[in-house]
């Protein structure tokens, strides 16, 4: 859902609580549980410590991380105000080719992470529920029908993604500021109950917890501790959709509820510490909530979670579009379901991050045992982002925040990986086994490109401007029949005019296609999110032209849109002569018919390639692959209704004849 405006006010607050904060905003549910679980019960006499030190942990957690590095710094580091990590590699790119590793690892493991946080937060709302009374009914303790419904309302919430959420979404912040209100007050009032907790704030507690001996995991503690502060890199992508002045107005309130919420359950296991059974302890932000309070509680908590779960899934959407622009990701059907700009709707990605989520669901089975294994793969995309924000720091000249930030965060950030590798056994291999086939397609997709291209560059490229007066000629012969009023290829040219044989040869050799125009079109990725611009070249012709097309990573494909526009523009400047069709159902139509021709390019056989070394034959026969299984280049381009030819072209890649053959 896009905002109207970026600029700060009171509906634009509101609206920024439902969409940037639903993932950090749900961790009270799971955070102070899975520090208890780590910890295990040592008795009343160590309750005070290890809260006290977990609760100061957290709070400063929550200041380094999230308000320091993500609200202070990170922010700054927008893209025509869009955030995130791919936003920051567009920004960045132009001067260090290296930067790309960082970005897709980073990516990876942020798409990655993102399928157990819908999982975590809903199941553990849930199984708020046990043991209650609601009415005539009477949930049970068992996980089994726990089970059953974080399935159903999963499952809901992926099936509705198709249809749009953007009447929804306007409701999230309304229910946000219900939720934040709520855990806020709850903590206060068991705070006040002891006031004394707030002794936590200072980083004395926080140090000397992780020395102490009660804290019988050392530095592995701050495994559960990072859970708190897990949704800060998403908040840095949203800030594209509500603007960095609303999350710089409400994120004094989040904060504040938050660490209310904190503290409230940090008083109340010490007052209650002892009565704690020691198999299966109260999950502490429930336990706090007054009897009278309990249901609503577990209802507000489940919207919560709900809307956490939406964020995550429409910032999944995003995330891949951004690197499917940027050429990370192999192309996919984009749709647009809302009104507004930013809302889009990706079915491949949707299926598979139900069908991996409701997988972790019944997997892990419990939230404790999710909890286990979540915010590792997190840890990897914070450390790819501090990578990519010292670039940036040094492009903007400030080479000695650079180097203080780098060294400061390089090394908070790897304590916290560290940490975080504890739980590698306890199923944080499940999110780094995503991240690394997510990675796998990622490189294949992109390297492949590069190597393809590298070895095409070598041998088979030819100068365009060396065949204009074949093009001309053929163009004016009148002997042979019109094939299209505007011929189109999406053939790259380069500066100096270089542009792909197969595209010739389609044009001159397999059958002379005549027509009164051909266009070579070159798709570019721009820097910035929505840039929508041109140029052309018509290299000293009428009927030759190059574009250069240059699109944001966030603007749609709609080719024959820009390129009717285009041709529009010309007539009007009166660089092409008039198209006006003699015959046509459309009054003052004065464009002629167009004809694209996509040339699928394949290798005959990769395996006679003899001077490509074993990595680039596979790293090029995985682009293929993917290319093969995914979305065509006609869909893709919103070409589906328009005149489009295929033609199979070889990739003429360093072929050597075959010396074995002789005369007999």
């Amino acid at each position: 859902m896009k905002m109207t405006t970026r600029s700060l006010s009171g509906v634009g607050m509101i609206i920024t609580l439902g969409i940037v904060y639903g993932d950090i905003g749900t961790s009270p549910l799971y955070v102070m549980n899975a520090i208890i679980s780590q910890s295990g019960h040592q008795g009343a006499a160590a309750t005070t410590p290890i809260m006290l030190g977990s609760i100061s942990l957290i709070f400063w957690t929550l200041m380094l991380i999230t308000t320091i590095k993500y609200i202070l710094l990170a922010m700054r580091a927008d893209n025509n105000h869009e955030g995130g990590i791919f936003a920051l590699y567009a920004l960045v790119r132009p001067h260090a080719k290296w930067l790309i590793f960082p970005a897709l690892v980073g990516g990876a493991a942020l798409l990655a992470d993102g399928t157990l946080t819908p999982a975590v937060t809903v199941t553990s709302a849930i199984e708020g529920l046990k043991g209650q009374t609601l009415g005539p009914l009477h949930f049970s303790t068992g996980q089994g029908w726990v089970l059953l419904v974080v399935t159903g309302i999963l499952l809901g919430l992926f099936l509705v993604q198709r249809f749009g959420t953007e009447m929804i979404g306007w409701s999230f912040g309304p229910l946000m500021l219900i939720w934040f209100s709520f855990i806020g007050i709850v903590g206060l009032r068991n705070l006040l109950a002891m006031p004394t907790v707030l002794r936590a704030l200072s980083p004395v507690y926080a140090i000397t917890f992780l020395f102490s001996p009660v804290n019988r995991h050392g530095i592995f503690i701050l495994g559960s501790i990072f859970l708190a502060t897990t949704g800060a890199e998403a908040l840095y992508s949203d800030m594209g959709q509500v603007g960095k002045q609303n999350i710089y107005g409400t994120w004094p309130f989040v904060y504040l509820t938050l660490m209310l919420s904190y503290l409230g359950q940090g008083a109340w296991v010490i007052r209650h510490g002892a009565e704690m059974a020691v198999s299966s302890p109260a999950n502490p932000f429930y336990a706090m909530v007054p009897g009278r309070w309990q249901i609503f509680a577990i209802v507000i908590a489940t919207v919560a979670a709900i809307i956490a779960s939406q964020a995550l899934i429409t910032g999944s959407y995003t995330l891949v579009h951004e690197a499917i622009s940027l050429k990370l990701l192999p192309r996919l059907r984009i749709k647009f379901p809302g009104n507004v700009k930013s809302q889009l709707y990706i079915a491949t990605v949707n299926w598979i991050l139900c069908a991996v989520t409701l997988s972790i669901v019944w997997y892990f089975r419990t939230s404790d045992n999710m909890e286990a294994a979540y915010g590792l793969a997190i840890t990897v995309t914070m450390l790819m982002t501090t990578m990519l924000l010292h670039a940036f720091l040094m492009q903007k000249h400030h080479r000695a925040l650079a180097r203080v930030y780098v060294i400061s965060f390089g090394l908070l950030e790897s304590l916290f990986l560290l940490a975080s590798l504890a739980k590698f056994v306890h199923g944080g291999y499940v999110t780094l086994l995503i991240t690394l086939l997510i990675l796998t397609v990622m490189v294949f997709w992109y390297y492949g490109n590069l190597r393809r291209d590298a070895h095409l560059a070598e041998t088979e490229d030819v100068s365009l401007s060396e065949f204009l007066p074949q093009l001309e000629a053929l163009s004016a012969d009148d002997g042979i029949p019109s094939f299209s009023t505007n011929l189109v290829y999406l053939s790259p040219v380069t500066k100096d005019y270089q542009i792909k044989r197969a595209t010739i040869y389609s044009i001159l050799d397999q059958q002379p296609k005549r027509a009164r125009v051909y266009w070579f079109v070159t798709v570019n990725e721009a820097d910035t999110p929505y840039e929508c611009s041109y140029t052309i070249d018509t290299l000293g012709t009428r009927n030759v032209i190059d574009v250069q097309l240059y699109l944001g990573f966030k603007k749609p494909q709609r080719l024959n849109v820009y390129l009717r526009q285009i041709v529009n523009d010309l007539l009007d400047e009166g660089l092409i002569d008039d198209q006006t069709p003699p015959y046509s159902s459309i009054p003052f139509r004065r464009v002629g018919n167009f004809k694209f021709v996509m040339l699928n390019q394949q290798f005959q056989d990769l395996g006679v390639q003899g001077e490509m070394s074993t990595w680039d034959r596979l790293l090029i026969g995985g682009r293929l692959l993917l290319q093969r299984i995914t979305l065509s280049p006609t869909r893709w381009y919103g070409l589906e209704f328009s005149d489009v030819i295929e033609e199979r072209a070889p990739l003429f890649i360093g072929q050597q004849p075959d010396r074995t053959l002789r005369r007999r």
